[in-house]
C-alpha cells in the first residue's frame, strides 16, 4: 500500500510540476506581452517628445523666415534706392569694381566717393541699422 501512496504522490508531485511548468509558460508569455507594451509606451512617449521639439524648432525658423524675408525686402528697397540716386558715372565706377573684385564690397578699388548731399538725402539708409 505504501507503493501505491507513493505512486500517487509521484503522479501528483508530476502534475504540480506540469502545471507549475504552464503557468511559467502562460505567465511569461504575459510578461512578453507586458514588456512588449512598456516598450511601445516609452516610444510613444519618445515620439511624442520628439514632435514637439520638431514642432517648436519648426516656429523658430519660420520666425526667422519671415524677418530674413523683411529683411531682405528692406534690402532691396534702399538698394533700389541708391541705384536711382547714383548719378551714371558712380553707377559705370561700381560696374566696373564689381567686374574687377567680383563683389562690390572687395578693397581693391577704393570706395565710390558719396556727394555731400546724398547722406541728407537718404534717411532711410542711416536709420535701417536700428530698425530689426
Amino acid at each position: 500500500m505504501r507503493e501505491k501512496g507513493l505512486g500517487r504522490d509521484a503522479m501528483a508531485l508530476k502534475l504540480l510540476f506540469w502545471e507549475l511548468e504552464k503557468h511559467l509558460k502562460s505567465s511569461s508569455g504575459a510578461s512578453v506581452v507586458a514588456i512588449d507594451n512598456k516598450i511601445e509606451q516609452a516610444m510613444d512617449l519618445v515620439k511624442s517628445h520628439l514632435m514637439y521639439a520638431v514642432r517648436e524648432e519648426v516656429e523658430v525658423l519660420k520666425e526667422q523666415i519671415k524677418e530674413l524675408i523683411e529683411r531682405n525686402t528692406q534690402l532691396e528697397q534702399e538698394n533700389n534706392l541708391l541705384k536711382n540716386l547714383a548719378s551714371p558715372e558712380q553707377m559705370a565706377q561700381f560696374q566696373a569694381q564689381v567686374q574687377t573684385d567680383g563683389s562690390p564690397t572687395g578693397t581693391a578699388q577704393p570706395p565710390v566717393p558719396v556727394p555731400a548731399g546724398t547722406a541728407q538725402a537718404l534717411p532711410s539708409a542711416q536709420s535701417s541699422g536700428t530698425s530689426a
